[in-house]
């Protein structure tokens, strides 16, 4: 048997304190959304973000953790040519999500929306930081 390593409530706070930080730093209004390994809500923020960006943030975050990669990772191949992936099932191939990872094992992920996708994936960048420190 073994054993799993699971986010707590407190994990996503923290992991989106730190997200909100970097875009508090670029004064970027911004949804962040954080899930457990199945996709499903944790901890959703948002302050004078637009409303369209909340299911953004969840579902960047829900494709990461379900398909445990980085939502660039399919932007940059529907970019290449390859539209397939924007009909599979669950996924958002804009960047924004990160898997949240420790010692191999994704427990989740984070998704950030509200300003440009690079932005929005700096930001997550910055709240999954906070795991080499849990």
């Amino acid at each position: 048997m073994r054993t799993k390593h699971t986010l707590t409530l407190d994990d996503a706070k923290r992991i989106a304190l730190a997200a909100q930080a970097e875009a508090d730093r670029n004064a970027w209004q911004v949804v962040i959304a954080v899930v457990d390994d199945a996709g499903h809500l944790l901890y959703l923020q948002r302050d004078q973000a637009q409303i369209g960006s909340i299911e953004v943030a969840i579902q960047k975050a829900k494709a990461s953790a379900l398909f445990k990669r980085p939502t660039k990772f399919w932007e940059d191949l529907v970019e290449q040519g390859k539209p397939g992936y924007l009909v599979m099932p669950g996924m958002l191939p804009i960047e924004g999500g990160l898997p949240l990872i420790i010692e191999g094992t994704c427990l989740g992920a984070i998704g950030v929306s509200g300003v440009t996708s690079a932005q929005d994936g700096q930001i997550a960048a910055a709240g999954a930081q906070v795991l080499s420190s849990l």
